[in-house]
């Protein structure tokens, strides 16, 4: 698993103009973007529903999700993000990063275009 800090807008999806900058841990080993709570209630993200993960310490917790605009390197797209709790380190997953065109490269620690597949 790689990880890379990136600088980030997130915004809410129907209303870009509520935005902030976030520094994200780039973790190919979150399979969604996570987000401290307090900031997307802010952003006024909505709750849409709720999922379990599987945590790094091996705990299953569970979060409500929802939809948020996210721009890393000028692109921009909706995904799902996870409500983490307060004082969380924001992440970005790699449902995210796919979306976004992106992955980490393990040797420069930054993120590069990946091959984007139509098979």
């Amino acid at each position: 698993m790689g990880y890379v800090r990136v600088k980030a807008v997130l915004a809410n999806p129907y209303d870009r103009s509520k935005r902030v900058e976030l520094s994200l841990l780039a973790d190919t080993g979150a399979i969604y973007t996570a987000i401290p709570e307090p900031i997307l209630v802010d952003l006024g993200v909505s709750v849409t529903g709720r999922r379990r993960f599987k945590l790094a310490s091996g705990e299953v917790e569970e979060y409500p999700v929802g939809e948020a605009y996210v721009e890393v390197e000028g692109e921009g797209v909706t995904s799902l993000v996870a409500f983490l709790p307060k004082g969380s380190t924001p992440l970005l997953g790699v449902t995210t990063l796919e979306l976004l065109g992106l992955e980490v490269d393990p040797t420069t620690g930054k993120l590069k275009p990946m091959e984007l597949l139509l098979l």
